[in-house]
């Protein structure tokens, strides 16, 4: 799917898996396996939080379109993410104590310095799925479950996976423990697709689930800075593509996209986890979908990234392969 060029010599490749699939879930177009299993990671944020809307938790405690942003992020614990996951959490009379998603070095360089300047230790809300696990500390506030909403048998985390596989249309194999602790459920490409495009024709329908679905795309395309941060390829391409698109990105090199006016949705899978292909692949799809500007240097810099060498000069290039552009 991804070539790396140095000089005039093809020195690495990246293999992977994608699909487009239609307002009605089917294949508009594929590249490897549609059918290959994967973890989605934190790219199916969206999904994990429907049941912290379709319950009732978000309009018990008076969530805002900031809230829902932050509970699809993977951010990089600047202050305009941690600040509002303190409030949040002080708003539910909890403390950093009660999430379940350990403590992270802030992705945030400023904000890394400041605790190293001040000599203190990350805490969790630096995590950067803090905004996903304070959205499900309001449901389990509003479920009155116990305090390990983490755990599999949990009611909040039941619920989280009946909406994954009622969206994707299939039972899931297997879960895994993600980095933040939290279950994340295996799919086929297409079926993660699939739940994808659920939401980009969620404004077609008016039924609990699917209005809870067009406030989270309108959430995150609002506020494409919560949702990852300065310098990071979501918040970037989101921007490029003047909220035409809901992105995610998720670890090991998963990416998810969400095209409302086009009704179509786009999942990906880079099988050595990089992310630098999965950025590239990303961008390439967006451009031939007609939704991203090929010249935006958002664009640019995902989708044909140069490669410099330590002092500065071009050494190479990224690119998706002719198949993709």
């Amino acid at each position: 799917m991804v070539e790396v060029w140095r000089g005039n010599f093809l020195e690495s490749v990246h293999q992977g898996h994608a699909v487009i699939c239609d307002a009605a879930g089917e294949i508009v177009e594929a590249w490897g396996d549609p059918d290959a299993i994967i973890y989605p990671r934190s790219s199916c944020k969206m999904i994990q939080a429907l049941p912290l809307i379709e319950s009732g938790a978000a309009d018990a405690f008076g969530l805002t379109s900031e809230h829902l942003a932050l509970a699809c992020a993977s951010h990089n614990a600047a202050a305009i993410h941690t600040d509002r996951v303190a409030r949040w959490l002080k708003d539910l009379d909890l403390t950093d104590d009660d999430l379940r998603c350990g403590p992270q070095p802030p992705g945030d360089k400023a904000a890394r310095e400041a605790l190293i300047k001040t000599d203190q230790s990350p805490c969790q809300i630096h995590n950067n799925c803090s905004g996903k696990h304070t959205g499900f500390l309001t449901l389990n506030k509003h479920l009155r479950g116990g305090p390990n909403y983490e755990l599999i048998d949990h009611p909040v985390q039941q619920a989280n996976k009946a909406a994954f596989e009622e969206l994707t249309g299939e039972t899931s194999p297997a879960f895994g423990i993600d980095g933040c602790s939290a279950p994340n459920h295996a799919c086929t490409v297409h079926g993660f697709a699939r739940s994808l495009a659920f939401f980009a024709t969620a404004q077609d329908r008016s039924d609990i689930r699917s209005v809870a679905a067009q406030q989270l795309v309108t959430a995150v395309t609002q506020h494409p800075d919560l949702v990852a941060g300065e310098g990071r390829a979501c918040t970037e391409l989101m921007r490029a593509a003047d909220g035409k698109v809901a992105l995610k990105t998720g670890a090991e090199a998963v990416f998810s996209a969400i095209i409302p006016e086009k009704r179509l949705s786009v999942a990906l899978k880079i099988t050595d986890g990089a992310y630098r292909a999965s950025e590239a692949v990303i961008a390439a799809i967006l451009v031939k979908l007609g939704v991203l500007d090929p010249n935006h240097p958002a664009t640019i810099k995902r989708m044909i990234p140069k490669i410099t060498n330590w002092r500065g000069l071009e050494a190479g290039f990224i690119c998706p392969t002719a198949a993709l552009r």
